[in-house]
């Protein structure tokens, strides 16, 4: 088929990274649909059920994830016919796929972009279960990171099942860079900086449009406010920033979020974790 979908990409990293930005100004291509979060491998593995991953049997976690997606976030029940009937991660994950590609080509565009920060944990199984996949990681300062992590999910806890404690959220980005760390030069997967994205995204979209294999189009850097709409829901106000300017990476919240005590601390957790080989 003419406009039939040519190129899966996946925007992973870790939560709070810059991840639904860059993923708003990827979905202001013409050629590019992206959705909210789908979440669908998070709940499609079972991490915690060994016995069910070892069989290849989906999460007990996903149906109830998976009717949300369709029918809540996206408004589409009707997707959520001729799933498979036997629970296999390989036959659900194809038919998420077709859907995917449907929804893309139903637009008239030619990639989609899946963003899951999430399934930076997940990205080997991703490339067994969808064979032509592409990943981009987005890389963001770990101060930062924590701090809008170690913010956000006491703002909302509910949403973020529980306030973290400093120490998760400083674990959870020292494992996301190491994740990241494994792919680097490898040719599915591409890496930004988020400090060099907002710098200066004029220079960088263009190098991850050549990475997805279209032309980069001016209109990206204008039409992203609009995009962020679409791919962002009204329950999470977090996501807001994505809607409004782009600002330069700033550190004050670290300063504001952290009292003496604890920025010594993080400092040193970090600073045994070097950013320098992500630079583009």
């Amino acid at each position: 088929m003419k406009n039939q979908p040519k190129t899966s990409i996946f925007v992973v990293g870790c939560p709070r990274s810059g991840t639904t930005l860059l993923q708003s100004l990827l979905a202001a291509h013409p050629q590019i649909l992206s959705f909210p979060e789908s979440k669908f491998f998070h709940y499609l593995v079972p991490l915690y059920e060994p016995r069910r991953r070892a069989w290849g049997l989906v999460s007990r976690q996903f149906k109830p994830r998976l009717n949300k997606f369709f029918q809540e976030d996206l408004g589409r029940s009707e997707l959520l016919l001729g799933w498979p009937k036997l629970p296999l991660q390989q036959q659900y994950t194809r038919k998420f796929i077709q859907i995917l590609d449907q929804l893309t080509q139903e637009q008239g565009k030619t990639i989609w972009v899946e963003k899951t920060p999430e399934h930076i944990y997940y990205v080997d199984d991703i490339v067994k279960l969808v064979p032509h996949s592409r990943f981009i990681h987005i890389i963001r300062n770990g101060a930062d990171v924590i701090a809008s992590l170690y913010q956000v999910t006491r703002e909302h806890p509910r949403l973020w099942k529980g306030a973290w404690s400093l120490e998760f959220c400083i674990e959870r980005w020292i494992q996301a860079i190491e994740i990241s760390r494994r792919y680097l030069h490898q040719p599915r997967h591409c890496m930004v900086r988020y400090e060099q994205l907002v710098e200066n995204p004029a220079l960088e979209l263009p190098k991850l449009c050549q990475f997805m294999g279209v032309d980069f189009q001016p209109r990206m850097l204008q039409d992203y406010q609009v995009a962020a709409q679409q791919v962002t829901l009204a329950v999470e106000p977090w996501k807001v920033a994505a809607t409004k300017p782009i600002a330069k990476a700033e550190s004050e919240k670290f300063y504001q979020v952290f009292d003496a005590t604890q920025r010594e601390y993080i400092l040193q957790r970090v600073s045994g974790v070097s950013l320098e080989e992500f630079q583009s």
